[in-house]
């Protein structure tokens, strides 16, 4: 009994530390005054999910520990203070017992090698150029803290909206998009590499990237201002038209696509012939590589084409097939 005290009693203490860091994560990005938000961001969200996992491993009675079979026995590695060595966070996700699903792994995964990408590196416009995805990484958490640990842990009292002492209007998205223009090369580089990993369906899931349509309302009865952000039914006819008109449409997150893979879409779409040499000549033809076109865009070295350009081959092919 005093074993399962104990080990009850070590549960929560990770829990609780793991929840700490959660709010202290999400209480650093909200702060107008921090610089560091990203980086603060990433590396406490790291350790809240891997005293998330721990809690879990303890209560499954997993060993989460890193060791060495030797002559038949368990060899725990130490670090260099003696200490024994945990799992860190990408050990935790790679557990075959790891409950998270596939989506919230790509996501830590992601964040976890933009750590990596951005030690001794200020970048700053990281945090408006991937809030979408720091957005999913905090409610995946909230939801799998309930999920695995309980409801009485869930933190949904103390995510709060961040305001804002701007509005987000034209002039401001302008300057959000100058912003991006200055990330570092290297992380645009694992960005774009990370992302072209990625299935289409899997880029755009809620538990990789989690966006939020903003729509300005001006209310006309008392009581219908009381809230920044309003719900809506996304089948009702509001809902459609906002989903046809809204102005930061051009600002999603698009999928990119390398030469071999945009032919290898037009093939699958009845074009068998379309080859290299059909597609080099059909972007010069068509000065694709403009980039005002918005037909792709260049990140370091490599050019990577959009879904729209795929789209357009296609729509020409067509016209050529039916003269």
């Amino acid at each position: 009994m005093a074993r399962k005290r104990s080990l009850f009693s070590e549960r929560l203490k990770l829990i609780e530390k793991s929840r700490e860091a959660a709010l202290s994560a999400v209480q650093i990005y909200n702060n107008p005054l921090t610089k560091f938000k990203t980086e603060s961001f990433i590396v406490l969200f790291n350790i809240a999910w891997t005293y998330l996992l721990h809690a879990y491993y303890k209560n499954k009675k997993i060993d989460y520990r890193y060791y060495e079979i030797k002559n038949v026995r368990k060899k725990y590695l130490r670090n260099p203070d003696g200490t024994i060595r945990y799992w860190d966070l990408m050990q935790c996700l790679k557990e075959t017992t790891c409950p998270l699903d596939e989506h919230t792994i790509n996501n830590l995964k992601f964040l976890i090698g933009l750590r990596n990408e951005i030690v001794h590196r200020s970048a700053p416009e990281l945090d408006s150029y991937l809030s979408a995805r720091y957005q999913a990484c905090a409610l995946n958490y909230n939801h799998y803290l309930k999920k695995l640990h309980g409801k009485d842990h869930s933190l949904d009292e103390n995510l709060a909206l961040s305001l804002q002492f701007a509005e987000l209007d034209y002039d401001q998205k302008a300057i959000i998009k100058d912003k991006n223009n200055k990330i570092p090369k290297n992380i645009q580089t694992y960005i774009a590499t990370f992302d072209k990993g990625l299935a289409g369906d899997h880029l755009s899931h809620e538990r990789f990237s989690y966006k939020l349509l903003f729509v300005k309302v001006n209310a006309k009865r008392i009581g219908q201002a009381d809230r920044v952000i309003e719900f809506i039914d996304p089948k009702s006819e509001l809902a459609k038209t906002i989903t046809k008109e809204y102005w930061v449409k051009e600002d999603r997150e698009k999928l990119k696509f390398i030469p071999s893979q945009v032919i290898q879409k037009v093939k699958e779409a009845g074009f068998s012939d379309f080859n290299m040499h059909n597609h080099t000549l059909f972007w010069k033809k068509h000065k694709a590589r403009d980039q005002s076109k918005g037909y792709g865009v260049k990140v370091v070295k490599t050019w990577y084409w959009y879904e729209n350009w795929i789209d357009f081959i296609i729509s020409e092919l067509k016209k050529v097939q039916n003269v």
